[in-house]
């Protein structure tokens, strides 16, 4: 799979919270197969069966909330882990 291609890294994230689309684009691209799978709904059917199908309108929601959430990112936290200055007190 092509996991190392789609890795975020701290300068992505960074980028992200700035604003910057392209960023944007690649924390959605990373995390489409988790909504995804969040968004798979399972309808029992009368016949017993259980289809599963992907609700979209739902995955957009998911989608939504974390596009809202990216600008609350802690990067100054972020930032000190990536120095390796994590104040373990």
């Amino acid at each position: 799979m092509g996991d190392q291609q789609n890795t975020l890294t701290y300068e992505i994230i960074k980028a992200a919270v700035a604003g910057e689309r392209w960023a944007t684009e690649q924390i959605l691209k990373h995390y489409d197969d988790y909504m995804t799978e969040l968004a798979t709904v399972k309808e029992k059917q009368p016949d017993g069966s259980v289809k599963c199908y992907v609700d979209e309108d739902l995955k957009q929601a998911i989608a939504l909330n974390l596009l809202e959430e990216i600008p609350n990112f802690p990067l100054e936290e972020a930032e000190r882990v990536v120095k390796g200055d994590v104040g373990l007190e």
